[in-house]
């Protein structure tokens, strides 16, 4: 995603106008080999990246989706229609969610949704929520384009070059502005709606929890680890 300084607005509106949505009747309806999902991800979601050496999606960021309970484990080592869905939602929060936060909003819903069997399931739920921000891609390039008119107004006293630079600095601190408030907005939803999932904090704590009781299990058992001399 590149943008041309010689005319920034329409650069970036462009840029945003190109960014990849997986439409749900693009997924394959058989299940994946790792490889093929890395593949059939990289390949949709290329106009994402930053650099074009960029990997939307690698073995190990699976791995460790599963490892950190984010993923239901695949099946015969294939994952299927519902494991993409789930990835996706993971690479648009990774960006801005920390694991925790994470685990907290989806393990509700694969717990609930993910091979349910029911007439409604992941790709239902997949399907609105591409409606939604498909709907939205106009709303926010109008919001956009307000945003940079606004900085333009910025600076006015100071010389062209440096109010160009400093304009261009206005935008960038209202765009971080925003996602730093909508991510405000998001912690405390998770922090008052969902605590029982825990956050980082909880996560780490549990983590703590765990190794302190293994450490106090090996302490009160010290003949069975105590490791057996040659004489017995």
């Amino acid at each position: 995603m590149t943008i041309d300084e010689k005319d920034l607005l329409n650069s970036i509106l462009n840029s945003l106008s190109n960014i990849d949505f997986i439409k749900p009747e693009d997924f394959p309806n058989i299940d994946l080999y790792m490889d093929q999902v890395t593949t059939f991800m990289d390949t949709q979601l290329s106009a994402c990246k930053r650099h074009p050496e960029d990997k939307v999606l690698t073995k190990t960021m699976i791995n460790n989706y599963a490892k950190n309970d984010l993923l239901p484990p695949p099946v015969k080592k294939k994952y299927s229609k519902e494991h993409m869905f789930v990835l996706i939602f993971i690479y648009y929060f990774k960006n801005i969610l920390s694991i925790g936060d994470i685990q907290a909003i989806l393990n509700p819903i694969t717990d609930k949704y993910f091979a349910s069997g029911s007439d409604f399931g992941l790709e239902n739920i997949y399907s609105e929520i591409f409606c939604l921000e498909e709907s939205g891609m106009l709303n926010m390039q109008k919001d956009l384009t307000r945003k940079y008119q606004t900085s333009l107004q910025t600076f006015a006293d100071q010389s062209k070059d440096d109010q160009e630079e400093l304009q261009r600095f206005s935008f960038i601190c209202m765009l971080c502005f925003d996602v730093y408030v909508k991510k405000q907005l998001i912690e405390r939803m998770i922090d008052s709606r969902l605590p029982q999932m825990g956050t980082d904090k909880t996560l780490s704590e549990k983590g703590r929890n765990k190794n302190s009781s293994e450490k106090k299990r090996k302490a009160e058992s010290p003949e069975k680890n105590k490791p057996k001399s040659s004489s017995d």
